[in-house]
């Protein structure tokens, strides 16, 4: 079996998302372009000077990042070779989020003019939804009467609970009713009964961002930042976002605490006490 075979078989199996694999596969073909040895007679020794053979050649530590998780999924995870490979390299440099404030989320909300592209934005705000599970979300994953939802196989193949917003309950309903769906059906389909793709999301925002006057660079992952951050303004803890966030670890949810306006967070200056 060739590599791009076995990460695609394994990355399946893991339930990856076809941009990872794709991802993955283009990062194997880089390596075995450079390193033209058999499977069996590749060492540690290689995969280090590949990747400093990138380090050299500018490209940035994210960068650096996919290809070593690429070359240690396939290594240890498809092939199960028995050597670990734990060569530590400098993340990418700390850069914030692009968050929006409440009023520019309630301008692109208003903006909208379909009914359904609408609930779709807000959902993905209200609850702080990847683009990808509100795509794959499906009616049986939420909980109407009791205003909350579940993730199933999110990112890392983890589960967890999120919120529904009380302002869009009853059109949620509606919806369910007007376009009969039953638990099976993904919540948001086409007028061809089809699910909706990331980049009709992403075309949505950036419509509406223009017609809001907004001018920086808003993705719909945009949303989720904004919605964290939101979230600690509103007094809301590190643990209970990093909970609805579905995040491994509380440190990846302190960015929020830093994108958060200092006066809701009640943050006062030390000159103040002078």
């Amino acid at each position: 079996m060739d590599f791009a075979e076995a990460i695609k078989k394994e990355g399946e199996r893991r339930r990856f998302s076809p941009r990872t694999i794709e991802a993955y596969q283009s990062c194997l073909e880089v390596f075995f372009r450079q390193n033209n040895k058999p499977i069996n007679e590749i060492t540690k020794k290689d995969v280090r000077d590949f990747l400093d053979n990138l380090i050299e050649k500018g490209k940035a530590g994210g960068t650096i990042h996919v290809y070593l998780n690429a070359l240690k999924f396939y290594f240890e995870e498809c092939l199960g070779r028995k050597f670990r490979l734990d060569i530590k390299y400098c993340k990418k440099p700390l850069r914030l989020p692009e968050v929006l404030t409440k009023e520019e989320i309630g301008g692109i909300i208003n903006a909208i003019r379909n009914p359904k592209h609408k609930l779709m934005i807000s959902l993905l705000y209200g609850a702080g939804l990847r683009v990808s599970e509100l795509l794959n979300l499906k009616v049986g994953q939420i909980n109407l009467d009791n205003k909350y939802g579940f993730i199933r196989h999110g990112k890392g193949n983890k589960d967890r609970i999120f919120i529904l917003p009380d302002k869009i309950i009853l059109d949620l309903k509606e919806l369910i009713l007007i376009e009969k769906l039953s638990n099976e059906d993904y919540l948001f389909l086409t007028n061809r009964r089809e699910r909706y793709s990331a980049r009709t999301i992403a075309e949505i925002i950036k419509k509406a961002c223009r017609s809001t006057g907004i001018k920086r660079k808003i993705h719909p992952h945009t949303m989720r930042h904004s919605f964290a951050t939101h979230l600690i303004e509103n007094g809301s803890s590190v643990s209970e976002v990093q909970s609805l966030l579905g995040h491994k670890s509380p440190e990846t949810t302190m960015i929020y605490v830093h994108l958060a306006k200092p006066n809701m967070l009640k943050v006062k200056s030390p000159l103040d006490s002078l």
